[in-house]
């Protein structure tokens, strides 16, 4: 090719100018001599780079294209082209050729000009520089050279180059050549690329020491194989990390098969995987579908794990505090892996190169690193595998004494997002505290883990755990309504109600006065529902399996329901909480739960709502004025009648049906009904309830002890107090209220209890014996059509299990 270094010369060397192409205006720009402009260069340079994007513009093939490229790399770094400059040159070159590049490279093409290894430089070079304009990097073509990057990555160069030199050619030139241009490939003449490999003679600077190797556009001139890779990698990983930072950017990277590829160049340590590459991972893995990669990828995300692990055991203090976020957000969310060997050997080597932390004087930062990442352990393994009491007790310590500083000597409450996250890890850490504190102690006859705290060590960490929370509720009682959507005021919310769920008694004439806040904060996100955006996003990102639905306005509640329930007990705190028109708000929750279930055919138990029956209990037990005066108790007598009849058809959410059966009659004791009837909605709930507690005992097909019916089997040990107490609250129903005795009657469940009794010898323990007598008692006392039927029952069969019931016997005249 004796003429190429003309045709050279012809496309960079001729004038251009942005308005006439022929070269009126280029001249001009000339004209500025050595001026330096705000790009570095001078006039004379500026002018050889217009003459380059117009080459690049009017290029009749890739070989025109990469020469005037060569030549602007050389020009001007890439570091150093200003934006509007760079988007040229990026859009004069186009997205294809890159890819086209790549695919000549690894199809070997003889033909093409270049070497592989030139390339593959070029190619990814043209990427990483294209991906530094947003738009640009999620473009269709660029996002096609993934699965290229990634094995480069993964596999290195070296397959492709070896490959290259053991291949024998064969074959006609023209076959070869139409192979790679039916395949995308690039045919480049390699003459016409050495001779634009020459210093341009017009301006550009001799000797800028490295200006080629920072460009990024050209190849670089390197020792083989391994140099080559660290340049390639470098590339790549710019590309891979820059298309993961943008929208939509991991999906793309995850549907391409970046996990696995990237598990492997670490796992064969390629160059740069171990700080870029498991960066990238771990930015991959912590998005919002944390669960999904997991559970898709878990071999190769344990082997990785352990990997990294066994580093961190050994490597020094300084390395171990680098590795700890990484480590965070590469563990896999509590409850996706489950009884795995593998991630326990990996939460086991994360303890051993933890606990030097933990005892080591760090700062605040490093710290809060080490806390955050044992929360993380905790919540995958409990502290089985944390390490021995005292440790523990030093870790809970440390959790608290940072929260302390950060909640009460800050001015204002104003905390930085670090320490925001520091601190939420450490309410992780407490939480798991208090279960294990507040844990029964561990029996003689049983044998403790290796975690388990004796009686003194219990008693220290509740100390310090307190203090912690008054810290707590110091910093709430300083939170603005303004504030209530911040997702870390949500977090602080919830830990406290963990405290309170187990612990009441401390503290208490301080959670009394914080009681409006947690009532008005509860009440503000039931009423804005699941428009708090920022709360649905940190709840997409904080919560695991069936949480991870996102955000309702209930959560805060369920939280508190616990605490309600103590709280609600005690005189003091349940006079503030009806103030605070607390039952309405659990009227409301009820509500919203029940309009959500009662449409679905397998409805999944809530204990939720079992708990804010509990809670409505208190108060209807405790409070019987506030009951008949308070329009909530109305909504919620219309909801019980409304619910029960449907909740008998689901079995599966039979403890509910208990809550609510019970709450129902616990009402109605409290209703004085001279006139003899029952409204239709009453009336609808009594027939329920008498059929709920007739079907929970079974006297079988022959004699002997009544047994427990099979639906009731499963959930007796959470139902049976539910169903006695019904039973004493329905004798009080049949005194206030003569007709539900006599529906009693009618329903059958009088004539049903009454021959199951009659047939047993004995029912399952005295207490149900005594509040079925009572029951049968206050039903004969209503209503005297039923004492004739209880006295006919009792003269004609010789049941031991009613016949042992002496205070029915006098009450029906037979004694």
């Amino acid at each position: 090719m004796s003429d190429s270094a003309d045709a050279t010369s012809a496309a960079v060397g001729q004038p251009v100018g942005k308005e006439e192409p022929d070269g009126g205006e280029g001249g001009a720009r000339g004209d500025s001599g050595s001026n330096v402009g705000g790009d570095g260069l001078t006039g004379a340079q500026r002018e050889v780079m217009e003459r380059c994007i117009h080459a690049l513009i009017h290029a009749p093939n890739d070989s025109h294209t990469v020469a005037a490229l060569l030549v602007i790399s050389r020009l001007c770094p890439a570091k150093q082209l200003d934006r509007p400059t760079a988007r040229r040159i990026f859009e004069a070159v186009g997205f294809t050729l890159p890819a086209r590049l790549l695919m000549t490279a690894i199809r070997r093409d003889e033909n093409s000009g270049l070497d592989s290894p030139e390339l593959l430089t070029l190619g990814t070079a043209l990427l990483s520089a294209m991906v530094t304009e947003p738009d640009m990097a999620l473009h269709p073509h660029l996002l096609s050279t993934i699965p290229v990057l990634l094995d480069i990555l993964a596999n290195g160069p070296e397959s492709i180059l070896q490959t290259r030199e053991a291949q024998e050619p064969h074959g006609a030139e023209e076959r070869q050549e139409a192979e790679v241009q039916s395949s995308g490939g690039s045919n480049l003449d390699s003459d016409y690329l050495s001779d634009s490999l020459r210093e341009p003679e017009t301006g550009v600077q001799k000797g800028d020491s490295g200006s080629e190797a920072n460009s990024g556009l050209a190849p670089q001139q390197t020792s083989p194989h391994r140099s080559l890779y660290e340049c390639l990698a470098t590339d790549c990983y710019q590309v891979l990390t820059a298309i993961c930072a943008l929208p939509r950017g991991p999906d793309h990277l995850l549907s391409r098969g970046a996990i696995p590829a990237l598990c492997q160049a670490v796992e064969q340590k390629r160059a740069l995987s171990h700080d870029r590459g498991v960066a990238l991972l771990a930015s991959l893995v912590s998005g919002e579908k944390k669960d999904q990669v997991w559970s898709k990828h878990t071999p190769e995300l344990l082997t990785l794990l352990f990997r990294l692990s066994k580093n961190f055991c050994v490597d020094i203090i300084m390395v171990k505090l680098e590795m700890c976020p990484t480590l965070v957000q590469l563990l896999p969310p509590a409850g996706v892996v489950v009884d795995s060997e593998e991630l326990k050997r990996v939460v086991r080597c994360s303890w051993e190169g933890l606990r030097p932390l933990i005892q080591s004087k760090l700062t605040p930062k490093h710290i809060g690193q080490a806390l955050v990442l044992a929360a993380c352990l905790l919540d995958l393994h409990g502290w089985e595998l944390a390490g021995p009491p005292k440790f523990c007790c030093l870790l809970v310590n440390r959790a608290c004494v940072e929260v302390r500083m950060g909640l009460e000597e800050l001015p204002g409450g104003d905390l930085n997002q670090e320490l925001q996250n520091t601190i939420t890890g450490c309410y992780r850490i407490m939480e798991a505290a208090i279960e294990q504190a507040c844990s029964e102690g561990v029996a003689a006859s049983q044998q403790p883990s290796t975690s388990s705290l004796s009686l003194q060590q219990s008693t220290q960490v509740l100390r310090v755990l307190e203090e912690a929370f008054s810290a707590v509720i110091y910093f709430l009682k300083q939170v603005d309504p303004s504030r209530y959507d911040d997702p870390f005021v949500f977090a602080t919310f919830r830990s406290l109600c963990s405290w309170l769920a187990e612990e009441t008694s401390c503290l208490r004439e301080e959670v009394t006065a914080l009681l409006p806040f947690l009532i008005n904060y509860t009440r503000s996100h039931m009423q804005d529902g699941s428009s708090e955006q920022g709360l649905s996003d940190w709840m997409a990102r904080m919560s695991v399996g069936k949480e991870r639905e996102g955000w309702t306005g209930r959560e805060p509640l369920r939280y508190l329901l616990p605490a309600l329930c103590h709280l609600s007990s005690e005189e003091g705190p349940r006079q503030v909480l009806l103030r605070l028109q607390t039952p309405a708000l659990l009227v409301d929750f009820l509500s919203q739960c029940w309009t959500l279930i009662k449409g679905k055919r397998e409805a999944a138990r809530d204990p939720s709502m079992e708990t804010a029956c509990s809670a409505l209990l208190n108060f209807t037990i405790t409070e019987p004025e506030a009951v008949r005066k308070e329009p909530s108790f109305r909504t919620l007598e219309t909801l019980l009648n409304e619910a029960l009849p449907v909740l008998l058809h689901k079995r599966h959410l039979l403890v509910l049906a208990a809550n609510y059966c019970t709450l129902g009659i616990m009402m109605g004791r409290l209703k004085s009904d001279p006139s003899g009837s029952l409204e239709a909605g009453q009336r609808r709930f009594f027939s329920a309830a008498l059929r709920f507690l007739g079907g929970a005992l079974d006297r079988g097909s022959s004699p002997g002890p009544v047994k427990l019916s099979p639906s009731w089997e499963e959930s007796w040990d959470e139902a049976a107090e539910l169903w006695k107490l019904s039973l004493q609250a329905l004798g009080g129903c049949a005194r206030a209220q003569p007709a539900v005795a006599t529906l009693a009657r009618e329903e059958g469940w009088l004539k049903e209890t009454l021959t199951t009794l009659g047939q047993c010898s004995a029912l399952p323990d005295q207490h149900t014996k005594e509040v079925l007598e009572q029951a049968l008692c206050d039903v004969a006392e209503s209503c005297p059509v039923c004492k004739r039927e209880i006295r006919d029952v009792m003269v004609r069969h010789d049941g031991e299990a009613l016949s042992s019931m002496m205070n029915l016997k006098v009450m029906v005249g037979l004694k």
